[in-house]
């Protein structure tokens, strides 16, 4: 089985619930989204709340994959730069593969899912690079290397995920040019 993978789906409340499930369950399994473990869905709502909210704004878009049941298995989001010198690379947010179908490869077959839309779906024209953070001594840089991307700079304990537990904020880049 693969992953269907959809630019800009409708977002009704099926697709809203699955995001936070799947949110909340690659947090709670130990992944590196921006929340620390145990979290429920009704916390995270808010942080999706400001991504829908950027994706009606024009600024943000989202790439989600759904597995052989239809059900919300994988996510990344772009969001695109508003300063006028940065135009022409965006970040990449979120990038999520549920727990269950982990070590399957989707991991991968997201990443290439997220390069062929930068480069080939309608409003990514002027993009030139993908640039997104991860969270240091979890082993996503070798992750995020295999999928093309290059660390450019590192932040020394950027990321506090508990007191006394701080974390490089690493910056990878993948440049589409």
């Amino acid at each position: 089985m693969t992953l269907t993978f959809e630019v800009d789906p409708a977002v009704d409340p099926a697709l809203r619930d699955g995001v936070l499930a799947l949110w909340a369950d690659v947090t709670n399994a130990g992944g590196a989204v921006g929340f620390v473990s145990p979290i429920t869905p009704d916390e995270i709502r808010p942080a999706l709340v400001r991504h829908l909210v950027a994706m009606t704004e024009g600024r943000t878009r989202l790439l989600v994959g759904r597995d052989g049941d239809g059900e919300v298995a994988a996510t990344a989001f772009f969001t695109f730069n508003t300063h006028p010198l940065m135009g022409h690379w965006v970040w990449l947010y979120t990038v999520m593969v549920h727990p269950r179908h982990q070590g399957k490869g989707y991991g991968l077959d997201l990443m290439a899912a997220v390069e062929r839309a930068a480069r080939t779906a309608d409003g990514f024209a002027a993009i030139e690079a993908i640039r997104l953070t991860c969270r240091g001594g979890l082993g996503l840089e070798g992750f995020y290397a295999r999928a093309g991307y290059k660390e450019v700079g590192r932040i020394p304990g950027a990321i506090r995920v508990a007191p006394g537990d701080d974390r490089d904020d690493v910056v990878m880049l993948l440049p589409l040019t």
